[in-house]
């Protein structure tokens, strides 16, 4: 009989791949196959006593095929879970996109390092950053890019982006349905929009896509605040009331909890105190307004196309021709719209942050009066082990005398004497405790012994 031919080796390879996530390779999964029409043709054979039997090498052929297909689903799901996108425009509908990054850097003009903040297997603190097109958003784990007209959210699939692609989706609707009872409003008697005063009352799109994504972390840190107050002042009381190794434990990996939080609270604040200080910054994020700059005939006059998606000398060429269309247009530097709603937020993450601070100072005073608690159990140990040392010098004292006396040396005077042996004993008792009241005395003068 002909033996069934296995390349171990090759399954070898596969079980790594599978340890590694990798698909396997197209060789690999021939040759599983090439195992599998062997064996059928071979099924009806009679196996001999040292070839490998047939059933036996018939399942091993099946559970490598699915195996290799259990680790391509889960490399699919993978990958499309890292590609995986929101698109809403300005009306508040959602669009789930499989886009991969070269199509998201052509679709918002930005470059790569700026997505690669957003990549969700890397550790990036939270930006907020303002391109000629785009504003780049990375906020915990909100990751989105705003343009003027729309938004891309990162994951929408994930359980603590979700509340954020709802809250979205309202919120762009009902803004949409207001701006256009606006413009319905300001018709004037030839049926046309007062289009200037509709722009002069309602906030630009990546504003109120702003707003939203600063709400949603806002009070995202704020309720995680909100719960580590909770867990965390009933274990500091417990504690102060019982020091037992179990409250130590609990609320050391409470303070682990609120450090953790603290640096995240302090870099969203950083980051919107760091926009406040520059208005350049701020004026960045316009990008409606740069957008009616780029194609008005003040900046339209000679700028490459390459100039957009540059960050360094691109942007600051695009500023200037912005500068000189706000000059035009008597909106040079106006950020008072932006100021003011990076500036309600920040109130809010200042306060977060507050509450953070208020807890570690709670947290720093319980760890003083456990302090002085301990130094308190240690003083009167201290003075347990003063007592015990002055007791035990005047019994060596006491045992001192007695031993003088137990010695079997031969003397006559202690013939017909047996009365100095009651003299003897009383006079060292007193002695030694006279010794003790004066050296217990002497401490309690001097401030070493509590009265």
């Amino acid at each position: 009989m002909r033996l069934l031919s296995i390349d171990w080796r090759s399954l070898i390879l596969y079980r790594k791949s599978l340890y590694l996530l990798l698909p396997p390779p197209p060789a690999l999964l021939f040759s599983c196959h090439n195992w599998q029409e062997e064996l059928y043709s071979q099924k009806d054979r009679p196996a001999t006593g040292g070839d490998v039997s047939a059933p036996a090498a018939e399942k091993m052929a099946r559970d490598a095929l699915a195996a290799a297909a259990d680790a391509q689903a889960a490399l699919k799901k993978k990958t499309a879970a890292a590609r995986s996108w929101i698109l809403f425009d300005s009306s508040g509908e959602g669009t789930i996109l499989d886009a991969d990054k070269y199509a998201i850097m052509h679709r918002v003009q930005i470059h790569a390092r700026d997505l690669r903040i957003l990549d969700p297997l890397l550790s990036y603190p939270s930006t907020i950053l303002g391109r000629e097109r785009a504003i780049v958003l990375n906020l915990e784990h909100i990751k989105a890019i705003i343009t003027a007209d729309e938004v891309l959210l990162r994951d929408p699939t994930e359980e603590n982006v979700i509340p954020i692609v709802e809250e979205l989706r309202r919120r762009l609707r009902s803004d949409n349905v207001i701006n256009q009872a606006h413009g319905e409003g300001r018709e004037n008697i030839n049926g046309q929009h007062d289009l200037d005063g509709v722009e002069e009352d309602e906030s630009p799109f990546e504003f109120r896509a702003l707003e939203v994504a600063l709400e949603a972390i806002c009070s995202y840190l704020d309720a995680r605040t909100t719960e580590l107050e909770t867990a965390a002042y009933p274990a500091l009381d417990e504690l102060t009331s019982k020091i037992s190794s179990r409250n130590l434990d609990r609320v050391r990996k409470l303070k682990s909890a609120m450090t953790r939080l603290t640096a995240r609270v302090q870099k969203v604040r950083d980051e919107l105190e760091q926009l406040l200080d520059d208005d350049d910054d701020m004026a960045d994020l316009y990008l409606t307004r740069k957008l009616a700059g780029a194609s008005s005939p003040v900046s339209g006059s000679g700028v490459p196309n390459w100039l957009p998606g540059s960050p360094t000398i691109g942007s600051k060429i695009s500023r200037a021709s912005r500068a000189s269309a706000a000059t035009i247009h008597g909106n040079e530097n106006d950020v008072e719209e932006l100021e003011m709603l990076l500036e309600a937020y920040f109130m809010q993450i200042d306060g977060t942050l507050n509450k953070l601070a208020t807890l570690r100072e709670y947290i720093d005073d319980t760890e003083d009066y456990i302090n002085i608690q301990l130094d308190n159990h240690r003083n009167q140990l201290i003075q347990l082990e003063l007592f015990l040392s002055s007791g035990t010098v005047c019994l060596s004292l006491y045992a001192l005398v007695a031993g003088i006396f137990g010695m079997n040396i031969p003397y006559s005077w202690n013939d017909n004497h047996g009365y100095v042996f009651k003299w003897v004993v009383g006079i060292s008792g007193l002695v030694s405790g006279f010794l003790f009241i004066f050296i217990i005395a002497y401490a309690r003068h001097k401030g070493l012994v509590g009265s």
